[in-house]
């Protein structure tokens, strides 16, 4: 019996660096790349979606590409826009982050947020709210979006963090939503927003 066809496999991103300016997120079986970059003294963050992993593009593919979304942040680091290029089935979009992706409570913490998807539907995030998770993204009815997980203190890795991003397959579609949404979230904790 063969069980990989019954199941489909999450998108498991490598995040390359732990940063949240300069990363790439390779997924381990080669199907989805990612590549985040803020150019020095700038305060925006620019993410491609990539053809092929970061240690092939170093040497071979130069970053002269149009990026897919650009967060532009304030000079204080504080949220400004993001704007969504319009590749694939979202459109050219410019929104203020603060509108996109909004407190799930009017006193909650700015690490409970929510945001809606090109498909209609609202997605959260959260922040240590489930198990060993660093971040949790569910649906409103509480069924798993995607998760950020921290390297174990006790695995080695070598040439990467060891800190995964997985993106369930059902949720594939919206893979640069939920990595805009994502870094957004990073930038709150890291910035104490």
């Amino acid at each position: 019996m063969n069980f990989a066809s019954s199941r489909p496999l999450p998108y498991a991103l490598e995040d390359r660096t732990g940063s949240n300016t300069h990363s790439d997120f390779d997924d381990m079986y080669d199907r989805m790349f990612f590549h985040i970059a803020r150019r020095p003294g700038h305060a925006a963050t620019y993410i491609y979606e990539m053809p092929i992993r970061a240690s092939r593009h170093r040497s071979s593919l130069p970053l002269n590409r149009e990026p897919s979304a650009v967060l532009e942040f304030l000079p204080d680091e504080s949220l400004g826009n993001v704007t969504f290029v319009g590749k694939g089935s979202l459109p050219a979009t410019t929104i203020p982050m603060s509108r996109y992706l909004r407190k799930t409570s009017l006193f909650g913490t700015s690490l409970a947020r929510k945001f809606v998807g090109s498909d209609g539907r609202e997605y959260k995030w959260s922040y240590q709210a489930v198990g060993d998770q660093q971040w949790s993204c569910t649906t409103n009815d509480n069924y798993f979006v995607a998760h950020y997980d921290l390297k174990p203190s006790d695995v080695r890795t070598y040439d990467v963090s060891g800190n995964t991003l997985t993106i369930y397959e059902p949720f594939a579609h919206l893979a640069l939503e939920i990595m805009v949404s994502f870094i957004i979230m990073r930038h709150l904790a890291e910035h104490h927003l």
